[in-house]
């Protein structure tokens, strides 16, 4: 199944279990791609002792995962795009979601 994935918060506990759940879904053999909006795309580095967003978003695209981050959402806060997170468009989250079988948010 192709399963998109669309994250808009950095909340640490709700961020973790997202990339958890798109871990897991990668790991049963089904196609995931992630789209980072608002302030999702500072999970990036995004760690705490208990919920390490970090570890499984790097853990995501290790076996394969693909994250979209948004341009504007990036640029509004002054940020930059990343090796894993990589700048994109409305466009592409549009894309995302046609192409997905199913789309989970978060």
């Amino acid at each position: 199944m192709k399963i998109g994935i669309i994250i808009e918060t950095k909340e640490f506990e709700k961020a973790w279990n997202a990339f958890r759940f798109a871990v897991t879904a990668k790991k049963q053999e089904h196609e995931v791609k992630i789209f980072l909006m608002g302030e999702a795309v500072e999970c990036d580095g995004l760690i705490h002792p208990r919920f390490n967003v970090d570890e499984q978003l790097k853990l995501f695209v290790k076996i394969g995962g693909e994250i979209q981050a948004c341009g504007t959402c990036l640029t509004s806060r002054n940020l930059d795009a990343t090796e894993t997170c990589p700048i994109s468009t409305m466009v592409d989250c549009v894309n995302l979601v046609t192409w997905a079988d199913k789309v989970v948010t978060f």
